[in-house]
């Protein structure tokens, strides 16, 4: 299979992604990790990690940050894996530590795949959001990473909640049409929902959801202002939106 080392941050970090199959990152990672806002030393899970870019940016932002990238496929396992082998990641790579299991197991399978409990500051989630009635794609891999089966979010906040400590963040980026789903699956699990609309450009719908949450929390739910990521024409990223998306600031809760 093809593949492409793609830089990260203006270089700071690069990533091994396959060429024409599998799943991609690009923007969506970068808002992800941006979620993280942290002062020194703090455990980050990624789950769904792909081939590492959310997790790698995190640790590219934060210098104290310790990263556990938990993939299910073995090939997008073995792309982190190649990714932290690059000599341009060899300052972040000792932070980083890929693991090769399933998100949706729970109870005693869950801890024997290594998913620990209560151990994380922060857990990170990228879940696969397409409608299975959506296009489909040849490419299984493509299709298995972007295709969204029922109760996902469910099953996967569930593990979020378990390796997260008490009082840590989840933090996760979904297509809109997710959100009464993401919040009935927070339920009791985490409060304080911080919800962000990102919209491509001003005049154009709303394409993603920034949500976070912290675990055993009683605040009440949030939206903020919206998130513009273009100006009106063009695909420059505007001020904000170019920060967030090369590293140079985290996206922080109100609250």
């Amino acid at each position: 299979m093809n593949e492409t080392v793609d830089a990260f941050h203006r270089g700071r970090f690069h990533v091994v992604q396959p060429k024409g199959a599998g799943h991609r990152s690009g923007v969506d990672a970068m808002l992800l990790a941006s979620l993280v806002d942290a002062a020194g030393p703090v455990s980050v899970a990624d789950l769904g990690a792909g081939a590492g870019a959310a997790g790698l940016a995190v640790a590219s932002r934060l210098a104290e940050a310790t990263v556990l990238l938990v993939e299910r496929s073995s090939l997008m396992a073995g792309y982190a894996r190649k990714t932290l082998d690059l000599a341009e990641n060899a300052e972040l790579a000792p932070r980083v530590t890929v693991l090769e299991a399933d998100v949706t197991v729970s109870g005693k399978a869950r801890v024997a795949a290594g998913l620990l409990d209560e151990v994380h500051d922060h857990v990170i989630m990228n879940p696969p959001f397409n409608d299975p009635a959506d296009r489909l794609t040849p490419d299984v891999l493509k299709a298995e990473a972007h295709a969204m089966s029922e109760g996902l979010f469910e099953s996967w906040i569930r593990t979020a909640c378990a390796i997260t400590r008490p009082g840590g963040q989840l933090s996760l980026i979904a297509r809109p049409q997710s959100i009464a789903e993401i919040i009935a699956a927070c339920g009791r699990r985490f409060g304080g929902l911080e919800i962000t609309v990102v919209h491509p450009r001003p005049s154009e719908d709303a394409t993603r959801l920034l949500v976070t949450a912290i675990k055993g929390s009683r605040a009440r739910l949030v939206f903020r202002a919206p998130l513009i990521v273009h100006g009106d024409e063009g695909h420059a990223f505007n001020h904000q939106a170019d920060d967030l998306n090369n590293g140079r600031s985290a996206y922080a809760r109100r609250r």
